[in-house]
């Protein structure tokens, strides 16, 4: 089967603030295919990755991501993989290009697995689906108090790990331990403290040591992203002095810098965003290099459910990698997007959903409520226009 079409719909919610919070708006990516149709998500600025698909060519190694895609045969893992690389060389100048084939490669997976009858997990060379342990992943509270009041709710709601993210940590030293005492004492002694630092310190190391003890005292089981996510250096430097270990990884836009946070950084787990990295095969890659550096690979995702699905599809089948991201305070345009649901279980697990792809069913009504209509007009030709649900 042939390429038929890839459509864009940016949504939004009606205000969109400053809070580090992905999902106030989205890009939701559509392919057709031979009579199928797959749908991924770009963790990414809307605006910037669809004029990345569309915008003229400025010259041989910047070209528009559209132009490595449509009309290509999708057969196979081959098929995709021959893509991506076409898109690494054709559009290498065209910073925003990974982040929209993100969104296009999940799609076109979505959309073989359906033509296959077969799981996305599957296609990529996994034998079976693991079930994963949640953590509910919230943002700090402006006040310790307000910490402490997520975390009583975060256990109360049954979840037994949560990550608490971003300002007002990082700010005032004496404030931060208050806050990560007032989690600690919220979830609970025996509940699973991560922490994410939200990029706060830069490159400053001696600023991130000062908070190793009180991270140590609250027994956290991790310290995410103290560091930009090209700082390796200060990453290994961190990680030499912390009993902590650290987590990143997010900020990959490829297999390569994620594979150097684990070799020069000495990450002890390996945070990967499909909707950034380029997709499912590149997460898939890291999957592999973190389980034989003993490095835990782990989601991240901080948006809507169909991106939670494409998040877990590349470790899915690594059985002691058993923590994932799990979103618990989204807008509603997140929760809206699909009429699918990922849930825990009674057991406290979650499961990946059954049905071939990505097992997602995407809420037609969201991709009209929450439209931004968008038109790109370049010397008086339309490059874009927005499409229909």
């Amino acid at each position: 089967m042939r390429i038929d079409a890839v459509d864009f719909f940016y949504l939004s919610m009606p205000e969109v603030t400053t809070a580090a919070d992905g999902s106030q708006d989205a890009l939701v990516v559509r392919v057709s295919a031979g009579g199928h149709v797959g749908w991924g998500e770009c963790e990414a600025s809307p605006l910037p990755s669809i004029a990345a698909w569309v915008a003229p060519m400025s010259h041989g190694a910047c070209r528009p991501v559209g132009e490595s895609v449509l009309g290509r045969a999708l057969n196979g893992p081959e098929d995709i993989a021959a893509m991506a690389a076409d898109v690494a060389y054709n559009s290498m100048d065209l910073l925003q290009a990974s982040h929209t084939w993100s969104g296009v490669e999940i799609a076109l997976w979505d959309a073989l697995g359906k033509a296959r009858g077969e799981p996305a997990w599957k296609l990529l060379g996994q034998e079976r689906a693991h079930p994963k342990l949640p953590y509910a992943s919230v943002l700090f509270g402006t006040t310790p108090e307000e910490t402490g009041a997520r975390a009583q709710a975060i256990r109360a709601a049954g979840f037994t790990a949560a990550k608490f993210g971003w300002t007002p940590f990082g700010l005032d030293l004496a404030e931060d331990i208050r806050h990560l005492e007032a989690a600690r004492a919220g979830l609970g002694e025996d509940g699973v403290l991560l922490i994410d630092a939200g990029q706060i310190f830069g490159e400053d190391v001696e600023a991130a040591a000062l908070r190793l003890p009180a991270l140590e005292a609250a027994r956290a089981a991790w310290l995410e992203e103290p560091f930009g996510g090209s700082a390796l250096g200060a990453y290994a430097a961190l990680a030499a002095r912390s009993k902590v270990p650290l987590a990143g990884g997010e900020a990959a836009h490829n297999a390569s810098m994620a594979e150097h946070l684990i070799e020069f950084g000495h990450a002890g787990f390996v945070q990967i965003d499909t909707g950034r990295v380029g997709g499912l095969a590149p997460a898939r890659r890291v999957a592999e290099r973190a389980a034989a550096a003993g490095v835990t690979y782990v989601n991240h995702t901080f948006t809507s459910n169909l991106a939670l699905s494409a998040s877990l599809q590349p470790y899915v089948g690594l059985e002691h990698h058993r923590i994932c991201e799990f979103p618990t305070g989204l807008q509603p345009l997140a929760r809206d997007l699909t009429l699918t649901r990922i849930e825990p279980g009674a057991d406290g697990l979650i499961r990946l959903p059954e049905g071939p792809g990505l097992g997602v069913e995407v809420n037609p009504e969201a991709l009209r409520r929450y439209a931004v209509e968008v038109e790109i007009k370049v010397g008086g030709r339309v490059l874009f226009a927005s499409a229909k649900p």
